[in-house]
């Protein structure tokens, strides 16, 4: 009996975010870590569900009964009922007149996912978890995040690529457009791990309270994602960081984490996603890794070492 095997890429947002939610244009990259989904058929009519980390470790594991997805056990139960939400949702999203297999055969199934990456990164656990499953179940990955986590969804659109993708709402419908970014500076781009997993929906919450004009800043970040895209010369993608942090800024009543963190750094330094954790983008040069090293953060991952 041959098993099927899933597999989504992890997401950086480097462009637009919270903006991204109100029709500003971002710029999303794929990285080269993401997370496999494995499904096996078994003999009883039950789920069993392990996932595994990076370091190959089990790190959580839970079983439900089938066909209702009644939870039997598990050694989390915040993470094993949003799992069971996530499965509820996929199977409403199946049509009645498909004769679809997802969670429905006589007999069971037994999920392995696996992770390359350190879930506390912010790369995307629940975004490849969630286009694992809809190309499992053959249902809209899209509107499987609406449906369970929400979001915009350009994390999902990075899961399915494997190049770089502008992606923009408009009438809360995801518009993807694969494009080419491979910066000639490239080796002059690090991401730096900021010791601390951000809630997104935190950050978002900040975000609802401005006040301002959100289309005029919206168009904004819009002009300087296409930007961003065009520029070879250096010092211009570094005004072009430093102009989007200010806005941004602006926007969240937040001081841009170079000001609070990195005031004495030699080079450009942006958020990525939610404002204060995950990943931050810096240009530099080969002293850059020992900056950052020295001040407390030792995940300092080269540009093409992280980006597909």
């Amino acid at each position: 009996m041959l098993n099927k095997s899933f597999y989504s890429n992890g997401k950086l947002l480097i462009t637009a975010e919270y903006l991204v939610l109100d029709g500003a244009k971002a710029l999303a990259l794929p990285t080269k870590y993401g997370q496999n989904l494995i499904v096996k058929k078994i003999d009883v009519p039950i789920l069993i569900w392990d996932s595994y980390d990076e370091n190959n470790q089990l790190w959580f594991t839970c079983n439900f009964d089938l066909p209702n997805l009644e939870l039997h056990s598990f050694s989390d139960y915040r993470t094993a009922y949003k799992l069971q939400q996530i499965l509820k949702e996929t199977k409403k999203l199946i049509p009645i007149d498909i004769g679809s297999e997802f969670l429905k055969i006589n007999k069971g199934f037994k999920i392995t996912t696996k992770l390359s990456f350190p879930r506390n990164w912010g790369l995307g656990t629940s975004s490849t978890l969630i286009n694992n499953i809809a190309n499992w179940a053959d249902v809209d990955a899209f509107q499987l995040l609406k449906n369970s986590f929400g979001g915009s969804g350009y994390d999902i659109a990075c899961a399915e690529n494997n190049t770089p993708v502008l992606f923009k709402l408009e009438n809360n419908t995801p518009i993807i457009e694969p494009v080419y970014f491979n910066p000639v500076f490239k080796d002059r781009l690090y991401f730096i791990y900021l010791n601390q997993k951000q809630n997104s929906r935190d950050g978002i919450a900040k975000y609802r309270e401005y006040q301002g004009n959100i289309p005029a800043v919206a168009e904004e970040i819009t002009q300087i994602t296409n930007a961003l895209l065009k520029t070879e010369d250096l010092t211009d993608f570094e005004k072009l960081l430093e102009t989007h942090e200010r806005i941004i800024a602006t926007v969240i009543g937040q001081k841009p984490v170079q000001e609070k963190l990195f005031s004495d750094y030699f080079g450009q330094i942006k958020s990525l996603g939610a404002w204060g954790g995950d990943f931050i983008l810096a240009t530099g040069n080969k002293n850059t890794p020992n900056y950052f090293k020295n001040k407390g953060f030792d995940t300092v991952i080269p540009f093409q070492d992280m980006i597909l």
